[in-house]
């Protein structure tokens, strides 16, 4: 069947761009040309039009040229007579004698003329389309557009299409699958009309309806296609503020500063490469743009913008154009070869000016061309008219067949072939669709449509006037029946976002991130099979890989990358290739990184793109160095060739598209996307315009798509034509690479050519054009065809500031190898050790000495400490000793080779030492110094016998050597520009090498051959040894070189005396020359004993101080100082204050960045962290070594603290005036604390060690008063001023002030030991001495210390002072602290002393608990301080809310970041998880303490939850109608659930604790209520409103409202005691009180705390009271809930496997007489915990009952009594049986009353028996059963009279009615307060009234209610007023408990009372 484009007769496709001409057409007759009128310019593009596969047609000359148009908008008219044909793409006209017209033949080259013509009437074998085209008629409702307007496929009858096939609109059939895949696949789009997809929660969604990650909105970055996430965005979004270690580039991101000026754009917009004068990042051959961006050196002055900034082209002469460049009018150079080559290369076209007309032009495949140049249609030759004008297109030039005049299409067809039409009399032969009429006119050839590209989408098989496409496997061709659909999922194109790495869907607006927080993606490619992600980073030279969901990424490749352009997978082989445009390198990896071996190198410039072809086994890639190329070769590196190097200027991307077998690049330069098959044959330009800077480009399916730097965009386009361009996303950070992710972009159709066993390969399989090839790692050599050596024998080593490297002698290529090493920043010395394989090597930039084995395994710092400079390193490998010299201590010292043991050798007159080798033979070392007065020195191994060898014609002697063969030492000088060597005495002085030598820095020998690096000429050299002949160049274009060896496994071996038995040493052993041989020595500060063999055991006298970072010790045992860093393996970030136990031997430090104190032993070990919570800035630190304590100040909290010598029984001793206290120095025996206090007033203070006896000793001419020392010899005080900038003294009680030294800079630490002062400068950085008496002799200790803080001088021989709490602690049961007469005990914070002033309670008894994210904390309301205390709870994370239950002691809390519920001991321990399921953002949790329930909101899942405290019984209480639940309160004792919700409708709701009766209380004025809390005293709700910012509150009905607290900031949660309110703040970040009844008193009770969530308050009278369900969980066999009236009993949501019954069971009746242990029993689970009995009212047992169930189970009401169980009560006094009488009276007439009044309303039979038992008795458990009790009309009296005045005066008068009581209102503080509260009837009040068995107190007052009032008041009391249980009278009184387990302050009653 043939194709649309193929259906009239000899018409081919229009030529593209590339192929169009300017063409102006005369008439046949040799008119003139005919003047168009152009009413414009040359076309936009055309000018610069360059190179587009094959060259453009050229340009007709002479007197066919009329006006070459200058805009692409060209107006063109032709004379009369004539036809204007379409104007060219360049703008140009051309015009044609009218008859041509619709004369069937093409002769604008265009087919204007013949558009829209009607064509002669069809033969009755064809259809005539409406076009008036001619198609088969067998082609009509085929599916296929033949007419090419639909015509024959209008009205057909519908196809029905398969059960597995979509139907279109337009009657096409395809399958299923690609429906709504983002592909047009009808033709018409019906498949694509779809439904949005939803955007899930975590997703943003654009206007247009695309989804983006949420947090992507307004992120500052464009995602949405429309721009929609960055609009309405907030204006103040803080500014990024980069750190220290930073550099923040033009647009606010931040890089490590180590980037900035690195000369690799970090930022991805060069700011980080601007400024960089001092460095040139650029190389030889290339130019480095203002900005920072290196570009090839050809390219300056060239006319084109090639820098961003456009600084390329500035400043430029004229004289830039170089032999091989021709210079246009414009003053650009070309390239000489392009000069007349038909290509306007100069955009000005002077580059094709005066050039001869060479080339002849071409036509339209459907033209003639004639002899004069000119075309015209193929019908008009041999049709006897000179249509030419010089006759070339009849006879004699053409076999045209004479004409007879009588033709005629009835006779013998015409002599046509095919068609015959008579056209103004005369035959004209036309061919069917498929053919095209020869030059003779009459006869048809088949034309081959394949040979036309782009007909076919892949494979295309011609036939005799037809041609069929067919589809690669994984492909199926489309119902065009021409391009191919592949099959899989949709394609995902993944793209380098510099920053990130993301995913857009091409045919829709889905974009996603995949990987983000990248420092700077560049290239990029993935492994299908595996679901694996490769990207490289330039900024950190590494190549990453990650799984396709973005998860587990890891390194791949770390090191020897400079700049890693490129990256391939062959998903195949499972290899990894890259190239790295900075090592110019093509290098080949497993997957892992493993195995790497350089693959190619010579001839390579600046790698860049790479694309492999694993099926053919082939590699491609772009270069685009000075000689830019594109190459290919086997994917082991063999067969290696250039495909492309014409016409390249930046080749970027490139890619491989398999189906169609070609490729695609791009080149930013020349602006242009262009193709050719694999070979580099028949190469084309696709796309040449609107290409600013393109980067990388991709292929897949009939589309190509790329980056652009420029546009910031990812486009596509045809893949042939380069039509169809579309934007796929713009506004993107930075697009770098792209690839298309699908299973078809990695066909598994290859031949894995290593099969199964890696081809039998030891190492690397790497496949070829035919087999595969074992290659070894880079340096290994091969042992056989398929194995590789184990390891290197032999290597030069060298190290390069930044890395070190070896360059294996093993094998031939001398590749250097990068040693996979971390953090190398500038690698100076080297040297090694083969018996263990160590390469070890000194650091600069981090001042260290490593060691790693020569893989880079094993790495490891040896050495960190104390060095400045460490420039020479020399390996002792006979005793395994390091030796090194230090250029900024000017020291050399030597340590074990693993860094234990180190000790100072040579510390006198050295300046600058360099280099150092030792000679274990001779036991000598030697080592240069280039100081003032340059030289080499030796010394034996032990620093014996030192001398000078060299001291003459010596400048920067660097290197250093020694040969042992010949005895020789050799040394280079690059000051003197040589090389030399000498005898070892220094005899016999030699130069090896004068000339040439611009600055020799690294020397070594090996076997005939000195090596050497030199800086200068960046490379390292070889030359003989003996004669400096035959000089190499081993690797150049190396910068940054530095020290050189080669390791070999040939060094002599010697014996020696430390080799037995360490030479009898007890640490070090060290080589001397004979007669002596060896010596022992020992670790810095520590002196040898008077045997020579043994050490002491550590330093006696020492200073130690902090740095920040570390802590050091300076011995003041020895004659020098050097400081021994205390070796705790524990990370320090800022260590301040230190202080010393010299008892134990122990450091004490803070950390103020950790905010904890530890301490560990001096060596180093036995470290402990002792206070880790609660601090801020502890800036000074005290140990009082003889009372065993530590003291701290703290500068953040304000706070003097002090604790245990392990951090125990911490204690706040001063909190209030303080401003910023510093330094704290203590004086046991004198009983005193001092400390500094540099805030707005700086003062010297003075306490008693317990805090007692305060006192101001000096409060003038103090700025910032840092160290403090104690003279106890001098009985005088020492302080340091920073501000004042002396160090001054006083005696100890302030006076006699005096000036000791003045100025010093900024003191920060000070001390004293003996006759010395100490003390530590911020500004000279170093630690001074002086004499403290005078201040004179003023020396320094140790220099070049940054970030020195705290000193302590130490002597451990010293005796400590006596004990004043030695004996029993002084008889404290907790802290013993003394003062100056004495002593005196004291409790941890919070807890107070008892009245003995001995013993402390383990624990406050009334606290706060409030948590603030990750913590949970107390403060204690028994003590005044109000210090936090952390609650040591494990595990916190996100802690929200709070709630504790008092029974079993327990803190229940939420955290939402592991949504859970957990509980925990009120000491933190016993932590276990409650709910650890199913939660989503718990917001509120409250604990039923009676009823042992556990309620709480879930604002996620817009649910109130129940479970039992341990969690199980779990049930949804409440699901509907709930928007953002949050704060949640039980009120047990009436039955009550509160809570707030503030969503859309803001309000506070009640219900009963099952769920029911479900009331909004409050919905009106209200904001974001948050907190709730309920006063279970005064019956009242309190609530936070965040939003309106006030504190308010109401009764439990929601009545009688009042703002307490009209401006809060932004309160969260509250809670209520005593007569506070306490809540939370998240904006003053404070916990705050005020008074409940007034709203006055406003308190902050803490400050400064991040994070603060809920606040409840621990009190033992917080949780009291009962209901049914205390006692036996109310008979439930799961879950009890008590209501207002009753209880109810609920089964789980989920069934737990016990049955469940939600009827009360039954309790066997209990004796009287109760043990306490069987009561414990009665309530499994709460021991200790007393029960009462439930409130089981027979309303809700015979609410339930049936007549015919009375007298069954629960209903028979013989049992009714027995559901009580024992209730532990109050204690009672003595009864009298007359006191029972007259109770028994009271209440029978108020049951008459109420009986009378309520008779309407009790329609159940049962109800008025009433069954309570009396939670006040412990004694008995005997139960009254009494009528309802009725309140007495007294109760009419029971409200509040609102007067009209303002003064309101109440009578009270308490009734009360005792009963061995614990009066609930017996304070009359109390009643005041009530009276406050403004409320217009009794509800308040009435909380205090209620008829209890202990207390009734009646306040009467004026006013009254009526009846109804009564009746509703009493109602709603009955739930709370418990009932009469009377006993028989009892011999003792018990100490009473409520219900809760906590005491009550009870008060006893007398019968006198009564």
């Amino acid at each position: 069947m043939v194709p649309a484009e193929l259906g009239r007769p000899g018409l081919q496709r229009a030529p593209s761009p590339s192929e169009e001409r300017p063409l102006l057409r005369s008439d046949p007759e040799n008119f003139l040309c005919l003047r168009a009128r152009c009413r414009a310019g040359a076309a936009a593009g055309a000018a610069s039009m360059r190179r587009l596969g094959g060259s453009l047609l050229p340009l007709l000359l002479g007197a066919l040229l009329c006006v070459r148009g200058v805009t692409s908008s060209t107006d063109c008219s032709c004379g009369r007579n004539h036809f204007t044909c379409a104007v060219s793409a360049f703008g140009e006209c051309t015009c044609i004698p009218a008859q041509w017209q619709c004369d069937g033949d093409n002769d604008c080259g265009d087919h204007s003329d013949e558009d829209g013509c009607m064509l002669p009437t069809c033969s009755p074998l064809d259809f005539h389309c409406d076009n008036g085209k001619c198609i088969r008629r067998s082609w009509v409702c085929d599916g296929d557009n033949d007419c090419e307007d639909d015509s024959d496929e209008q009205d057909c009858p519908p196809r029905e299409c398969e059960e597995d096939e979509f139907s279109c609109q337009n009657g096409y059939c395809i399958r299923s699958l690609w429906h709504c895949d983002g592909d047009n696949d009808c033709g018409d789009n019906s498949d694509e009309q779809c439904d949005m997809r939803k955007c899930s929660e975590k997703e943003f969604r654009c206007s247009d309806g695309s989804c983006i990650a949420e947090h992507w909105f307004c992120d500052g970055d464009t995602d949405c296609k429309d721009g929609s996430d960055e609009e309405n965005c907030p204006s103040d979004v803080p500014a990024t503020t980069c750190s220290l270690e930073e550099f923040q580039c033009a647009y606010g991101r931040c890089i490590l500063d180590i980037y900035h000026c690195d000369g690799d754009d970090d930022c991805g917009d060069w700011s980080d490469e601007s400024d960089c004068s001092s460095h040139q990042p650029c190389r030889s051959g290339e130019f480095m743009c203002n900005s920072g961006l290196c570009i090839n050196a050809g390219w300056r002055c060239d006319g084109d913008f090639d820098c961003d900034d456009q600084s390329d082209e500035k400043n430029c002469t004229t004289s830039m154009c170089t032999a091989d460049q021709f210079r246009c009018k414009s003053g650009r150079c070309v390239r000489l070869s392009w000069r007349c080559d038909g290509e306007d290369d100069c955009s000005d076209n002077s580059d094709e000016e005066s050039c001869e007309n060479t080339g002849s032009p071409q036509c339209a495949p459907d033209q003639f061309l004639c002899g004069n140049g000119r075309c015209i249609g193929q019908r008009k030759l041999c049709n006897g008219v000179n249509d030419c004008g010089d006759g070339s297109d009849e006879s004699p030039h053409q076999n045209c067949r004479p004409r007879t005049g009588e033709e005629n299409c009835n006779l013998n067809n015409g002599g046509c072939a095919q068609k015959c039409q008579m056209v103004r009399g005369t035959v004209q032969c036309t061919c069917h669709t498929g053919y095209r009429l020869l030059e003779d006119g009459r006869s048809c050839q088949d034309v081959n449509e394949c040979a036309e590209e782009g007909y076919c989408s892949q494979g295309c098989t011609n036939s005799e006037g037809g041609f069929q496409c067919w589809c690669e496997q994984g492909y199926e061709l489309r119902p065009d029946k021409r391009s191919c659909k592949a099959l899989g999922p949709e394609p995902v194109l993944l793209f380098a976002n510099r920053i990130d790495i993301r995913q857009v869907l091409p045919h829709r607006s889905e974009y996603t991130l995949l990987l983000n927080n990248l420092e700077n993606a560049i290239a990029l490619d993935f492994h299908h099979s595996k679901e694996l992600v490769f990207w490289s980073d330039v900024t950190l030279d590494r190549i990453m890989r990650a799984n396709l969901n973005g998860s587990n990424v890891e390194e791949v490749v770390s090191t020897g990358l400079e700049s890693p352009g490129g990256l391939a997978i062959d998903w195949i082989h499972d290899k990894l290739y890259w190239t790295d445009s900075g090592t110019s390198r093509i290098e080949v990896a497993n997957l892992d990184g493993t195995h790497r071996k350089v693959l190619l190198w010579e001839n390579l410039e600046k790698p860049r793109a790479i694309a492999l072809h694993p099926m053919e086994g082939t590699i491609y890639w772009t270069d685009w160095g000075n000689t830019p190329r594109i190459e290919y070769s086997s994917m082991d590196g063999s067969n290696r060739r250039i495909i492309a190097d014409t016409h390249l200027f930046w080749p970027n991307g490139l890619t491989i598209d398999y189906a169609g077998h070609r490729m695609y690049w791009v080149d930013a330069k020349h602006h242009v996307i262009e193709r050719a098959d694999l070979d580099g044959q028949n190469r084309k330009a696709v796309i040449s315009q609107g290409l600013p800077h393109p980067f990388a480009i991709t292929v897949f399916e009939d589309s190509l798509y790329w980056t652009d730097w420029h546009t910031k965009s990812i486009n596509s386009a045809n893949k042939f034509t380069g039509k169809n361009q579309e934007i796929i996303r713009n506004k993107l950070h930075f697009p770098m690479d792209i690839h298309t992710l699908h299973p078809q972009r990695q066909p598994a159709a290859g031949k894995n050519r290593c099969g199964a066993n890696n081809g039998g390969c030891t190492h690397l399989c790497l496949p070829n054009s035919k087999d595969y090839t074992c290659a070894c790692p880079t340096g290994f050599r091969k042992t056989s065809s398929h194995t590789c050596a184990q390891s290197l024998d032999k290597f030069l080593l060298f190290a390069r500031r930044m890395d070190i490297r070896r360059i294996s002698f093993d094998t031939e290529d001398l590749s250097d190898d990068v040693i996979p090493l971390a953090d190398v920043r500038s690698a100076v010395a080297l040297d090694w050790d083969s018996k263990d394989d160590y390469v070890y090597w000194t650091d600069v930039s981090t001042d260290s000495i490593s060691r790693a084995k020569w893989d880079g395994s094993g790495q490891k710092v040896v050495v960190d400490t104390s060095l400045e400079s460490p420039a020479g390193l020399a390996i002792d490998w006979v005793t395994n000793k390091l030796y090194w010299t230090d250029a900024g201590t000017d020291r050399i010292e030597v340590s074990n080779t693993d860094g234990t043991m180190r000790t100072v050798l040579i510390w006198e007159n050295l300046d600058r030492p360099r280099d150092i080798v030792v000679d274990p033979v001779g036991g000598f070392m030697y080592w240069t110094d280039w100081g003032v007065s340059p030289k080499i020195e030796r010394a034996g191994m032990d620093a014996s016998s030192r001398l000078v060898i060299i001291s003459s014609n010596l400048t920067w002697p660097n290197g250093l050597a020694i040969d042992y063969e010949s005895q020789r030492l050799y040394w280079a000088d690059a000051g003197m520009k040589t090389i030399e060597y000498a005898n070892l005495d220094g005899s016999e002085r030699k130069v090896l090498i004068g000339s040439n030598l611009p600055h020799p820095f690294g020397l070594t020998l090996y076997g005939e051959r000195i090596y050497w690096t030199d800086w200068q000429a960046k490379s390292i050299q070889s030359a003989d040894r003996r004669t400096g002949q035959a000089r190499e160049t081993l690797q150049d274009n190396l910068e940054n070189l530095m020290d050189i060896h080669v390791f070999h496994r040939h060094r002599p071996t010697v014996r020696t005396a430390c080799g037995v038995n360490n030479g009898g040493c007890s640490h070090l052993c060290l080589l001397a020359p004979l007669p002596k041989g060896y010596s022992c020595t020992c670790p810095t500060g520590i002196n040898l004993q008077a045997d020579g063999k043994t050490c002491s055991s550590g330093m006696t006298s020492f200073l130690i101080f902090a740095r920040r970072t570390d802590i050091r010790m300076v011995s003041l045992d020895i004659p020098y100082f050097a400081d021994v860093v205390v070796s705790v393996n524990v990370t320090m970030k800022n260590t301040i204050a230190i202080g010393v136990d010299p008892q134990e031997g122990k450091v004490y430090w803070s950390d103020s960045t950790l905010r904890k104190i530890s301490r560990a032993a001096l060596d180093g070990s036995q470290y402990e962290d002792i206070i880790t919570t609660g601090l801020l800035t502890t800036d000074g630190l005290a140990v009082d070594a003889i009372g065993r304590k530590v003291y701290w100040t703290d500068t953040g909290t304000n706070r003097i603290e002090v604790g245990n010598l392990d951090g125990s029984m911490r204690k706040v001793l001063i909190w209030q005036n303080l401003d910023s206290p510093r330094a704290i120095a203590l004086y046991h025996e004198m009983g005193y604390m001092y400390w500094t206090d540099w805030g707005e007033n700086a003062k010297l203070e003075r306490s008693g060690m317990d805090g007692s006896g305060r006192l101001v000793l000096i409060s003038n001419n103090l700025g910032w008063p840092n160290g403090l020392a104690v003279d106890k010899a001098g009985s005088q005080l020492l302080w340091a001023d920073a501000h004042t900038e002396r160090i001054e003294a006083a005696d100890l009680n302030g006076a006699n002030r005096h000036t000791l030294l003045s100025p010093v800079q900024h003191p920060y630490g000070l001390t004293l030991l003996d006759s010395y002062i100490y003390w530590t400068d911020w500004q000279t950085r170093s630690i001074h001495r002086a004499d403290k008496d005078t201040g004179a002799n003023v020396i320094l200790v140790r220099a070049n210390l940054p970030g020195l803080m705290d000193i302590q001088a130490v002597d451990r021989t010293r005796q400590l002072g006596f004990n004043k709490c030695s004996i029993r602690n002084g008889g404290c049961s907790h802290l013993c602290l003394p003062h100056p007469a004495g002593f005196s005990c004291a409790c941890p914070t919070g807890i107070q002393l008892k009245s003995d002033e001995q013993t402390c309670d383990p624990s406050p008894e009334t606290y706060l608990l409030f948590s603030s994210r990750g913590s949970i904390r107390r403060i204690s309301l028994d003590t005044n301080d109000h210090t936090d205390v952390h609650v040591p709870v494990p595990e916190l994370n996100n802690v929200i809310s709070l709630d504790y239950d008092s029974v079993d002691g327990k803190i229940y809390y939420t955290d939402v970041f592991l949504d859970v519920i957990r509980r925990a001991d009120l000491n933190g321990s016993s932590m276990e998880t409650v709910i650890g399921h199913g939660l989503k953002t718990t917001d509120g949790l409250a604990v039923d303490w009676v009823a042992r329930n556990l309620y709480w909101t879930d604002t996620g899942r817009n649910t109130i939850e129940v479970a039992r405290l341990d969690g199980s019984c779990r049930k949804v209480l409440i699901n509907n109608s709930l928007d953002e639940p949050r704060a949640i309160a039980a009120f047990p004792k009436k039955g009550y659930l509160f809570w707030t919700d503030w969503g859309h409708i803001a309000k506070i709701e009640r219900a009963n604790l099952d769920g029911s009766e479900r009331k909004i209380l409050i919905n009106t004025d209200l904001g974001w209520p948050n907190g709730l809390t309920l006063d279970y005293d005064t019956r009242r709700i309190y609530w936070v409103d965040a939003h309106l910012d006030r504190i308010e509150s109401a009764d439990l009905n929601g009545k009688l409202r009042q703002v307490l607290v009209s401006q809060v900031s932004h309160p969260f949660a509250l809670t209520q005691q005593d007569r506070w309110i306490y809540w939370t703040d998240w904006q003053t970040k404070s916990i705050q009180r005020v008074d409940k009844y007034s709203g006055r008193n406003k308190e902050t009770v803490l400050a400064n705390v991040e994070g603060l969530m809920d606040i409840i308050v621990v009190s033992p009278q917080r949780q009291t009271g009962t209901n049914a369900c205390g006692v036996n969980n109310g008979g439930c066999t799961h879950l009890c809930f008590a209501r207002v009236s009753d209880f109810v009993c609920a089964c789980p949501d989920e069934p737990d496997g016990r049955p469940c019954s939600t009827v009360p069971g039954m309790v066997p009746r209990v004796p009287e007489t109760t043990s306490v242990s069987e009561r414990s029993q009665t309530s499994p689970g709460r021991s200790g915990s007393s029960t009462t009995k439930p409130h089981t009212s027979l309303e809700a047992t015979e609410g339930n009952c049936s007549d015919k169930d009375v007298g069954q189970g629960p209903c028979n009401r013989k049992n009714e009594a027995v559901l009580a169980t024992t209730g532990e009560g109050l204690h009672v006094s003595y009864i009298i049986g007359g006191l029972l009488s007259v109770l028994v009276i009271l209440l029978l007439i108020a049951a008459l009353i109420i009986y009378r009044h309520k008779k309407s309303k009790f329609t159940d039979s049962g109800l008025g028996n009433l069954t309570y038992s009396n939670p006040s008795y412990r004694t008995s458990t005997q139960e009254v059963k009494i009528e309802t009790i009725p309140k007495p009309t007294l109760y009419n009296q029971l409200c509040y009279k609102k007067e009209a005045g303002h003064d309101h005066c109440y009578t009270k008068e308490k009734i009360k009615i005792v009963e061995g009581i614990c009066l609930l209102s017996g304070d009359e503080s109390e009643w005041d307060d009530i009276k406050q509260i403004r409320s217009s009837r009794g509800g308040i009040l009435r909380d205090h009234v209620c008829m209890k068995t202990d207390t009734v107190s009646i306040q009467a007052s004026s006013g009254s209610l009526d009846d109804t009032e009564t009746e509703q008041l009493l109602q709603e009391e009955q739930s709370e007023c418990s009932s009469v249980n009377t006993a028989a009278a009892t011999p003792e009184r018990r100490g009473s408990l409520p219900d809760t387990g906590w005491k009550h302050q009870c008060k006893p009653s007398t019968e006198s009372e009564v």
